[in-house]
């Protein structure tokens, strides 16, 4: 049973929402049918369409398809981030290990030196102690999709908070959390695209991949496709690639205020990221990776932008050198006949062409930071260089 003290600064929390805590104008709160209330955890369900992945997109897939519970879920992720510590020679058993170790460690210290999932795990671990300690002030906005006598509500903003709960009631063990959760209820015909684009730029920003995302939902939204309440891949994103709104100038200021108040250039930037591969897109989801230097590699064929991406996370690439690597690569396909190489090779070829003395220090660096330590960054080039001598070798005989 939750203890009384703790329930009256949950009524108070929520008596105190106002409109200017919430997404919407004041109007908002007066749409018939909205409410307020404490919901149990287990009744909510976060929006399978959602452009901001909370979760990695396995994970989001398979628990979307029913194939994991979301405590089933949690584990996968609080695994993978394990493993990916142990790696890197800090291991952890409690979730809360992962919190920084008071003043002395940054939020900036955790950039280059943590995977994409233990930086995911720990902004969820904060998150939830966060909500154990003071509550849960920002309610969620929720959709109410019950039939009949089941009840069940549609996560509309807030499931980083959703999942939070999760962690504290499955994971932290200490608290106290009763699996109450306050929410915003909205009626199912009231559910609205734009209230939760507007959630998403608001909040912690979105990466240029989810962007994407979001942009295709809009669009495709004005244009009057039916959104799912299921699961769906990349490609039903990609249906936006052919729309835009030009014919849809009343809609325009709604869509681009939504976006963040972007004007259309920008719009149009990160729409056109859905033509990236899946494989490519998923990498840069994964490591929040910035539009301007996506844009690039959208220039490549198809299945070299995965290989791209990777090289742009590897190496730290900027986006005036993913340029310089995407267009000297392009010359010089243009200027010779196609060889039966493969991509790994073309990969490499574009790379040295690319190599230039101010970059030096950069590569430097990039390789120390991904090997950890001097010693092994150097025998990493020694064996790049027995490589390069060989195929030095191999070129002198064709002279």
């Amino acid at each position: 049973m939750m203890p009384k003290n703790q329930s009256t600064r949950i009524d108070d929390l929520l008596a105190s929402v106002t409109p200017d805590m919430i997404a919407d104008p004041p109007t908002f709160l007066k749409e018939e049918g909205v409410r307020v209330e404490r919901i149990l955890l287990d009744l909510l369900r976060p929006d399978p369409v959602q452009p901001r992945r909370v979760l990695p997109e396995r994970i989001h897939m398979e628990f979307h398809h029913q194939r994991l519970i979301p405590s089933q879920a949690l584990r996968e992720l609080v695994q993978i981030a394990q493993v990916a510590a142990r790696q890197r020679a800090r291991p952890f058993h409690n979730v809360l290990e992962l919190l920084p170790n008071g003043e002395s460690e940054t939020e900036d210290d955790t950039v280059g030196t943590f995977s994409p999932e233990e930086i995911l795990l720990r902004d969820l671990v904060n998150l939830a102690v966060t909500i154990r300690d003071d509550g849960q002030v920002n309610p969620l906005t929720v959709v109410d999709i019950s039939q009949g006598v089941t009840r069940m509500y549609r996560i509309e903003t807030g499931e980083r908070r959703y999942w939070a709960t999760w962690l504290l009631r499955d994971f932290i063990h200490a608290s106290s959390s009763d699996g109450m959760v306050p929410c915003i209820v909205i009626p199912e015909q009231k559910s609205s695209v734009f209230r939760q684009a507007r959630e998403n730029t608001a909040r912690a920003g979105l990466s240029a991949v989810a962007m994407a995302r979001q942009a295709a939902l809009l669009l495709l939204t004005v244009h009057g496709y039916e959104i799912p309440a299921y699961p769906v891949g990349n490609d039903y994103y990609r249906q936006a690639l052919k729309l835009d709104l030009k014919g849809k100038q009343q809609y325009t200021d709604a869509v681009l205020s939504a976006m963040g108040g972007i004007d259309r250039f920008h719009f149009s930037h990160y729409k056109s990221l859905l033509g990236l591969s899946d494989e490519a897109l998923e990498l840069a989801d994964r490591h929040n990776l910035d539009e301007f230097r996506l844009r690039h590699v959208l220039k490549l064929d198809v299945d070299l932008h995965a290989e791209m991406v990777q090289h742009i996370i590897d190496l730290n690439l900027t986006g005036r050198q993913v340029l310089q690597i995407v267009e000297q690569g392009m010359k010089v396909e243009e200027d010779t006949q196609p060889l039966a190489t493969s991509k790994k090779a073309r990969s490499f070829v574009r790379f040295v062409k690319s190599v230039e003395d101010k970059d030096i220090e950069e590569y430097a660096s990039a390789l120390l930071e991904a090997e950890k330590h001097p010693q092994m960054a150097i025998a990493r080039l020694d064996a790049l260089m027995t490589r390069i001598t060989a195929v030095r070798k191999l070129l002198s005989r064709e002279e």
